[in-house]
């Protein structure tokens, strides 16, 4: 296997367009454990850790643009406040140590469908800036990104640069729950991102099909519910609805990890949770503001 150091974002274009087998590495935390237990053997490592340019992030037209290479770490110390639920997911991510070399890239890259990056990143209408040697950059609304069981819409010459988002504009919530508290993988996670402009809810769930996904009937269905002037609380039935909704949106499977009952359960109550976290932060804010 051929170890590839590139030093600069133009030679690592130029090393996958020569060698589109060759796996991107960043932190390594997916990457390396597939290799060690013999579950992938690719033809050579192409190794982004030197490139500057991926480890920054900045605003560009009052959305943030996060390079890939943005550990976790920081994206929970510096952007926490911007992307509350990518953060609040951020934390559940392995150990210390893990989140000082994990990236959220690399969590897109190796498109797992119980990537705790990717919920927030769906519910939070994210995209995925991607570019080759030969094409340029492309962009990737989340939703299109993920194409199957550990596959993305990435083609053999490609790698992932940044993704943006836009700042938080209403509350974010994550939830994820696993088989103990920490150093897990998710059995099922959900996230929940209120958009208060555009009267909306965002939504992404988990481990809980072959990709991860948004549950489009329960967004729209509670959309409509709420009282966006944040006079009312929630209406129960609607959050019972909206739980159902969310646990139709899903297709989990069974495996050692847990039963796609438990799963299907787990994700509507966790939906309902968020919603009535995030709604109460809302209406607290909304309370607020006109008290002043």
């Amino acid at each position: 296997m051929d170890f590839l150091r590139p030093l600069t974002w133009e030679d690592a274009l130029a090393a996958k367009a020569a060698r589109p087998g060759a796996r991107p590495v960043q932190g390594g935390t997916d990457v390396m454990v597939e290799i060690n237990f013999d579950r992938d053997r690719p033809e050579a490592l192409l190794d982004l850790t030197r490139i500057r340019a991926l480890t920054e992030w900045d605003t560009a037209d009052g959305r943030l643009r996060v390079g890939a290479g943005v550990p976790y770490a920081r994206l929970i110390t510096e952007l926490g406040g911007r992307l509350p639920g990518l953060a609040q997911a951020s934390r559940t991510v392995g150990s210390p140590q893990i989140r000082n070399r994990g990236t959220a890239g690399g969590n897109l890259g190796a498109a797992s469908p119980a990537g705790d990056a990717h919920p927030p990143l769906l519910a939070g209408d994210a995209v995925i800036e991607v570019e080759s040697a030969a094409r340029g950059v492309r962009m990737i609304p989340a939703g299109s990104f993920f194409t199957g069981v550990k596959r993305n819409a990435l083609e053999p010459d490609e790698l992932i640069r940044a993704f943006w988002a836009a700042p938080a504009s209403g509350p974010q919530y994550f939830s994820k729950i696993g088989t103990r508290n920490a150093m897990v993988i998710a059995v099922c996670s959900f996230a929940l991102a209120l958009h208060p402009g555009e009267r909306r809810v965002g939504t992404g769930l988990g481990s809980a099909a072959p990709t991860p996904r948004r549950a489009p009937e329960a967004e729209a269905f509670i959309s409509g519910e709420l009282d966006w002037d944040g006079r009312r609380p929630l209406p129960e039935p609607a959050v019972r609805r909206f739980g159902d909704l969310v646990r139709d949106a899903a297709s989990p499977i069974d495996d050692v990890r847990g039963t796609g009952a438990y799963r299907g359960h787990a994700l509507s109550v966790m939906a309902r949770r968020t919603l009535t976290w995030a709604w109460d932060e809302y209406r607290a804010g909304a309370n607020g503001r006109r008290a002043s």
